[in-house]
């Protein structure tokens, strides 16, 4: 049995119910914590009224917008279990997710109305967010009663299932209970210092654990403010920093930040914690948002770990670059060898996790939940990780995405940050390849900046020679127009393998 959480909307209506819970980005438009509660009670009874009951999943295919949320707290309500589906992804690639999880209703929002209809299914109600209709969820809202039937949300019973897009599978369902929801919030606070009187800004994909986590929920069981908008604007977000106190963000909201025209002259001098997670954040970026006077806190997690696992201190982040910080304090961290063992002090191995906050497994897949998980509930990462002598950690990435260059080991990401320093780099990924003479060598795939010159491949891999021992460097080059990503920012290296035989340019 988990830590129970009381009703976080009822609970928050009691405590603050004047104060402001959600704006919207683009109307202005407002929600107080008195009405939020009431409205995600009132969707709880729209979605009873669709037959959803208690363990039932709810999918729901929208945009950013204040609704998810409340069907999310609807669905605590209930009981039943939200299913945020991937925008992005054609119809096609969402049906084997709902034949997975078998949802009981399925929401959306007009901008995806085609793929919801191409998804339809017997036994599976719809229902629109938009007013396209007398059935539309305005309409239904309006005239249901509030309707609460769990005023203790049990610990471990499943709020949600988010489908990981990965770098190199099939997507699979990964729990998430109430009781990682109080953890992740916990280690947030601890982390940013999140209070109620902080306002904070959410744009990432609400089908990623980030979008909801970081730092959205933490901010809303605090009694903070959220500015929510339909999808990451850049110009958008460097007008609304004089108004906020946290913010969180991806490597790729990092870069658009910098490359904008207004980056410059923006105030960023409100805010006062800044993360970042999802994939390693460059050296160059982090030295030209500090040259703004800006620490950027580097974190990192999985959809596994709630998400929030490790986030460096604002004391670090310039003097350890590079560095996530450490383990969060409900978190015990291991780096192991491949026997299991623990590794010294400076040495590589695997990240290991086990706490409180942790997904208890993947949905309906015992099998894959047993080789995450060791006997003694250790989650195997697979990421490859070092600890240092202050107690700080270092993620080099996907143990799969290590190769052996002459014996040597070679981490794409040590590459690919020495990359980003060149001027006319925006980003690089590294992948190993098959070479006769040295076992497997390095091929870089390099996008320019919009503004840059262009560069040969002979000047790419003779600027990683200056920098990078030589079984490092690598051996071909090709050029891209963009990267296929994840919906956290990280680059699928699995989906460049086709373009590994473009010749180089």
């Amino acid at each position: 049995m988990g830590v129970d959480l009381v009703d976080i909307t009822a609970k928050r209506a009691a405590l603050t119910p004047h104060r402001i819970a959600f704006e919207d980005a683009l109307s202005g438009r407002t929600l107080t914590y008195a009405q939020l509660d009431d409205r995600a009670a009132r969707a709880a009874a729209v979605l009873a009224a669709l037959g959803v009951g208690r363990e039932d999943r709810v999918a729901i295919l929208c945009r950013n917008r204040i609704e998810f949320f409340e069907i999310m707290f609807a669905c605590g309500k209930l009981g039943a279990v939200l299913v945020p589906l991937n925008w992005r992804a054609p119809a096609v690639e969402l049906v084997p997710l709902l034949n997975d999880c078998t949802p009981k209703a399925l929401i959306y929002g007009a901008e995806d109305a085609q793929s919801a209809r191409a998804l339809k299914r017997d036994g599976m109600a719809s229902l629109a967010l938009d007013p396209l209709g007398p059935t539309s969820y305005e309409r239904l809202l309006s005239a249901a009663s509030p309707l609460r039937t769990c005023a203790r949300w049990e610990g471990d019973a499943i709020w949600a299932l988010i489908y990981t897009s990965g770098t190199t599978g099939a997507p699979k369902g990964v729990i998430q209970t109430y009781q990682m929801a109080v953890v992740n919030a916990f280690h947030v606070t601890q982390a940013f210092g999140v209070t109620g009187g902080d306002t904070t800004l959410n744009f990432l994909p609400l089908f990623h654990t980030a979008g909801i986590q970081l730092v959205t929920l933490p901010t809303l069981i605090a009694g903070g403010t959220v500015i929510v908008m339909r999808g990451f604007d850049e110009a958008r977000a460097l007008e609304a920093m004089p108004r906020l106190d946290v913010f969180f963000g991806v490597p790729a909201v990092y870069q658009q930040l910098a490359l904008h025209p207004a980056f410059e002259r923006a105030d960023l001098s409100r805010v006062r914690a800044w993360g970042c997670g999802g994939a390693p954040l460059s050296d160059v970026l982090v030295e030209r948002f500090a040259a703004k006077g800006v620490r950027v806190c580097n974190g990192y997690g999985m959809t596994e770990t709630g998400p929030t696992a490790f986030v460096a201190a604002p004391e670090d982040a310039l003097t350890k670059i590079g560095s996530v910080g450490k383990p969060q304090m409900l978190l015990d961290v291991r780096i192991v060898d491949a026997g299991g063992n623990d590794v010294a002090i400076g040495e590589s191995g695997e990240i290991w996790m086990r706490g409180p906050g942790l997904t208890p497994g993947y949905w309906r897949r015992p099998e894959e939940t047993a080789k995450a998980f060791t006997p003694e509930g250790w989650l195997r990462s697979g990421d490859t990780g070092r600890r240092d002598g202050d107690g700080c950690y270092y993620v080099a990435g996907r143990i799969k995405e290590m190769y052996i260059s002459g014996g040597e080991n070679v981490y794409p990401a040590e590459v690919e940050n020495a990359l980003a320093r060149h001027p006319s780099v925006l980003e690089a990924a590294i992948v190993g390849v098959a070479d006769e003479k040295w076992g497997e060598v390095g091929h870089a795939f390099v996008l320019l900046r919009p503004d840059a010159q262009p560069i040969s491949a002979n000047e790419v891999i003779q600027f990683c020679r200056a920098s990078l021992a030589g079984y490092k460097t690598p051996r071909h080059v090709t050029f891209v127009d963009e990267f296929p990503r994840t919906p956290a920012g990280k680059i699928k290296k699995h989906m460049l393998a086709p373009a590994l035989h473009a010749p180089s340019r």
